[in-house]
């Protein structure tokens, strides 16, 4: 967006990571996206803030530094712009917010009391919302939730193997990257038509944090990522499911308090973990012919997405579409292919040539499933809710 684009209203959407934070500029009118820009690799050397004018290193910042960079732009590139309304991304909402809503000082003080169930997004994200509500006091400000899309799981994958007493507490399978999924619901029924999206999909988010959801009728049925979003498969530099009793031994052997092991299996574990070199799948790519820690790190991510494709093709009772988005499930080619291999007994077979440039479609002519390569875009979905409930109000 230019400093002379006035006209009209508009929504400016805030998605924070647990070390990025983007912003993105929407027409209230024609949800076209005007301008955005996001802060990479927080509190890292690497850290950057990637704009229309490309990459620009800074320095390593926290999140409430990071905000006042982003803010800078913002007041530079759309300070004539009139915003009414923004949007929020909230990963977790406990077990009584999911539905997106107005935000108010009420919500703002029962989030607060939920950062248990999500200490490594929810206090940073409650800060932004701070942040800009001060910034910007007269737009609506809406939270939309990413647990949201999964709310309504059905209780065989919902409920956790665990004491009724603690499932009335809260403690369930919520599941994550919701916004995501919703998106490429959307998207696929946008491209492909209702019947493909309301078939039976498999859609594999694959960033730096990686899940996945089995859909049905545009309904999740289940999904990776349980009641945290270091749940679920490898990621960068998330575990994903471990054997519960490792708590204990590391307790008693190592002497972990349950800090420790959080640090561990939320910031030391996934692909650099197991590498110990580094948790970029391209740089691990690269490594892995003279590198076996390089290689192992590519081959069991790989693996644990396989064998999570393969179970949820049985909880759907067959498989229509397969879908890859995210960082890696849209730009890895090699991802997608060591994937895929011994996928063919589902009916799994990729195109090598469209597979290696990304097309869209990427299954073989004559594949009995469609294996397909969505951008996905957060934002997007996160305006549309925002601007969908300040019509409302």
């Amino acid at each position: 967006m230019n400093n002379n684009q006035s006209r009209g209203s508009y929504v400016l959407t805030v998605n924070a990571g647990s070390s990025s934070i983007k912003l993105s500029v929407f027409d209230s009118a024609t949800t076209q996206k005007y301008a955005e820009a996001s802060l990479e690799s927080i509190g890292q050397p690497s850290a950057s803030l990637v704009t229309a004018a490309g990459r620009s290193p800074v320095a390593a910042l926290a999140h409430a530094d990071a905000a006042d960079i982003l803010i800078a732009w913002l007041q530079t590139q759309c300070k004539d712009t009139d915003i009414t309304a923004v949007g929020h991304r909230i990963v977790h909402g406990g077990p009584h917010y999911f539905k997106s809503q107005l935000v108010t000082s009420n919500l703002r003080r029962d989030l607060s009391k939920l950062t248990a169930f999500d200490p490594e997004h929810l206090p940073a994200e409650l800060t932004l919302v701070s942040t800009f509500q001060k910034l910007l006091p007269n737009a609506r400000h809406i939270a939309c939730f990413d647990t949201a899309f999964h709310h309504d799981l059905p209780a065989k994958a919902r409920l956790l193997p665990i004491p009724r007493k603690l499932s009335e507490k809260g403690i369930r399978r919520y599941g994550f990257h919701g916004l995501s999924y919703d998106y490429i619901v959307d998207e696929l029924r946008r491209v492909e038509g209702t019947a493909a999206a309301n078939g039976k999909v498999i859609i594999a988010h694959l960033g730096s944090g990686a899940s996945l959801a089995a859909v049905h009728g545009g309904q999740a049925v289940d999904t990776t990522m349980s009641m945290t979003p270091a749940s679920g498969i490898p990621m960068s530099t998330r575990a994903g499911d471990l054997d519960p009793g490792l708590a204990l031994y590391l307790a008693k052997t190592e002497g972990y308090d349950a800090e420790q092991f959080n640090q561990m299996v939320h910031h030391e574990s996934g692909l650099l973990g197991i590498s110990e070199t580094t948790s970029d799948m391209k740089k691990l790519l690269d490594l892995q012919d003279s590198d076996a820690r390089a290689k192992d790190a590519v081959d069991i991510f790989c693996y644990q997405v396989q064998k999570q494709i393969g179970s949820f093709a049985a909880a759907l009772g067959g498989l229509h579409t397969l879908v890859f988005t995210g960082g890696m499930g849209e730009n890895a080619p090699k991802i997608r292919q060591h994937i895929c291999e011994n996928l063919a007994f589902l009916g799994i077979t990729l195109d090598d040539a469209r597979n290696q440039v990304s097309e869209r479609l990427i299954s073989a002519n004559g594949s009995p499933v469609g294996v397909h390569v969505i951008h996905t875009d957060e934002a997007v979905t996160i305006a549309k809710e925002t601007i969908r409930l300040t019509q409302e109000h």
